[in-house]
């Protein structure tokens, strides 16, 4: 399968990041730059979104060699500290706070309408446009469903690395190909009459999607973040039942077909069985053999809600105006949203 191109750059720092990788231009000292740069910002997120794509698919004009480029690496460690400093300055945790507490607040439904909910929007008010662009943002992990979280497996042992062995197995098909979860949102995408691509998007996420996408990653890829990633984890599987129910709900009030239903569905039974082992076993077992991680794991949860909240209160400002979400909306074939 073919790498993406690389995506059009948003500032000087991400066009020095994407010169040096098309071109192998000397990559600038950038660590005043950066310590200047909005931690959630454009420029920041993209040249961070990018340095950590070289893990996964790559890009077609940069060689696999510069995965482990040293200066790379350095850049991207200073952008790392940079997004992570301010997540801990906007998400501070209770002195002695308690995991199961944190993640029983994600279970407390709002009474009456949520306006901040955009799969609660979706349901009740969603247009098939709205939906089109939902799928082409959240395409930039979809399409790679499950493997940011596969990285803390190594990182686990005994009853917490067979639960979260056993919950990956299934979001990777459980040995059938056209099982995999990536594969059943590409089949969704195409019957939205979306691009499959990987990566095809890039261009049209805001940095708002960019985050939270970037958060799996930067989790994902630090051993000393692994209790933070088990949190990422519980926080999507946690939620994704719910939310799941109420956009294949919404899809089919909006006639889409049978395979964008189908995505969804499947998350509805799956990850109410996923969430129950993912709070026991996962979580259980990781604090069991390492209870100091517990506020890592409480920082997990609470980042990902943050950056979902920010992304959320993105999409729902755009599309309550009647306007396009997406940095560059989608046209054509594809069926954005309506012309001002």
């Amino acid at each position: 399968m073919r790498s993406p191109e690389l995506p059009t750059p948003r500032g000087e720092l991400s066009k020095s990041v994407f010169s040096t990788l098309a071109y192998s231009t000397p990559l600038p000292t950038w660590s005043h730059e950066v310590q200047e740069a909005d931690p959630y910002g454009d420029d920041l997120q993209l040249a961070l979104y990018v340095l950590y794509e070289l893990h996964y698919r790559g890009f077609a004009e940069v060689s696999d060699e510069r995965e482990w480029d040293p200066g790379l690496l350095g850049l991207r460690r200073a952008m790392e500290l940079r997004f992570t400093e301010a997540l801990r300055s906007d998400v501070p945790l209770e002195p002695d706070v308690d995991v199961e507490k944190v993640l029983a607040a994600l279970l407390v439904e709002p009474v009456g309408q949520d306006d901040t909910s955009v799969s609660h929007h979706l349901q009740r008010d969603g247009e098939l446009w709205q939906f089109k662009e939902y799928a082409a943002l959240r395409s930039l992990y979809h399409l790679k469903e499950a493997d940011p979280h596969a990285w803390v497996i190594p990182r686990l042992h005994g009853r917490a690395k067979a639960a979260m062995v056993a919950i990956e197995y299934d979001e990777f098909g459980a040995g059938r190909e056209d099982q995999i979860h990536a594969r059943l949102f590409a089949d969704l995408m195409a019957d939205l009459g979306l691009r499959t691509d990987y990566g095809h998007y890039v261009d049209a996420a805001p940095a708002e999607v960019l985050a939270t996408v970037n958060l799996m990653s930067l989790f994902g890829l630090h051993r000393a973040l692994r209790g933070a990633l088990v949190g990422h984890f519980a926080a999507v599987e946690v939620t994704s039942s719910p939310g799941s129910r109420r956009l294949a709900t919404a899809l089919r009030r909006v006639g889409a077909g049978p395979a964008a239903q189908r995505f969804y569905d499947e998350h509805v039974e799956a990850d109410a069985v996923h969430e129950q082992v993912v709070r026991r076993d996962v979580i259980g077992g990781l604090l069991e053999s390492e209870p100091e991680l517990e506020p890592d794991v409480a920082f997990g949860i609470l980042a990902t809600g943050f950056l979902e909240d920010r992304l959320g209160a993105r999409l729902l400002d755009a599309w309550r105006s009647r306007r396009s979400a997406l940095r560059v909306p989608l046209t054509g074939d594809e069926e954005g949203a309506p012309h001002a």
